[in-house]
């Protein structure tokens, strides 16, 4: 069955944002010209995905206006004659059709994507971390549907990340099947390097078969007292194969006021009115 269905979490505090994300929501932090949220729309439409649902939370509303139609601007773009940015805004509300739900408790990434089970139905979906952004020449969703439609079954994006950094990703046992790709045979949620089994970090992209909701279901809380996306890969593992795919790209964890900057001056850098102005920018800084 073809992956039809894109479940992106945005329900998160972003506390590491404060006090900014007191009042605006971290996904809507601009990345260059467009919020980070956008990025993540796009690359799965560019994924061939036809419905996506935003998993949202209290004071979310801005990320709801931002894909809608707003027919004031429209009309105020029209009279002042800027076809360019008419079209863009058009455009954007015409993206994809997107849906909203709402985790009313942040009980974990598991209980987010639970809580979308009813509108993706028992089907193949994927799943957003749109604080991940990666820059590649193929979206990470595109080149993860490919070996979805060779293997029919679960798959999960890795990066290879420092040992000292497993603290901070779900960590898998990796076997090798061919380039890239992997077979998972175990996992382990943000484990000391000690007790790592590899360096490969599970990060933002996941392409889920619907029995994932069964098991999360069952799972019981981890970390934090919160339902573990990593917990019930583990459990899933016992009735269903999970491939690893190592992506093309360069990913930025745009999560860390660093990895934030650091994704803003890579993508300026590349934009073409302003990267050539930019770098001479920092270099004068340099």
């Amino acid at each position: 069955m073809k992956v039809r269905k894109a479940v992106i979490t945005v329900a998160g505090w972003g506390t590491r944002f404060l006090p900014i994300t007191k009042a605006q929501p971290k996904e809507m932090l601009p990345l260059v010209d467009k919020p980070l949220i956008q990025y993540a729309v796009e690359e799965a439409v560019n994924s061939g995905i036809e419905q996506i649902i935003l998993v949202t939370a209290m004071g979310k509303q801005a990320i709801e206006d931002y894909f809608d139609r707003s027919f004031e601007l429209e009309y105020v773009l029209e009279q002042k004659g800027d076809v360019r940015r008419l079209q863009e805004i058009r455009e954007l509300s015409d993206l994809v059709n997107v849906c909203y739900i709402r985790q009313k408790e942040q009980l974990g990434l598991g209980h987010a994507i639970l809580t979308a089970k009813d509108i993706v139905g028992r089907e193949p979906f994927a799943v957003f971390l749109p604080d991940d952004i990666v820059d590649s020449k193929v979206p990470v969703l595109k080149q993860m549907v490919e070996v979805y439609e060779q293997h029919k079954t679960n798959v999960v994006a890795v990066d290879r990340v420092s040992i000292q950094d497993t603290t901070k990703y779900g960590i898998i046992e990796p076997k090798k099947i061919s380039s890239h790709i992997y077979q998972v045979l175990s996992l382990a949620e943000k484990p000391e390097p000690a007790q790592a089994p590899s360096n490969l970090g599970v990060v933002g992209r996941y392409i889920l078969m619907p029995q994932i909701f069964d098991v999360l279901e069952a799972t019981p809380p981890g970390k934090n007292q919160e339902i573990q996306l990593t917990d019930a890969l583990q459990l899933l593992l016992r009735q269903q194969a999970i491939l690893a795919y190592e992506f093309e790209g360069v990913r930025y964890d745009t999560g860390t006021p660093l990895g934030w900057l650091e994704a803003t001056i890579a993508f300026a850098l590349k934009h073409p009115d302003i990267g050539h102005k930019l770098r001479e920018y920092l270099r004068q800084l340099l």
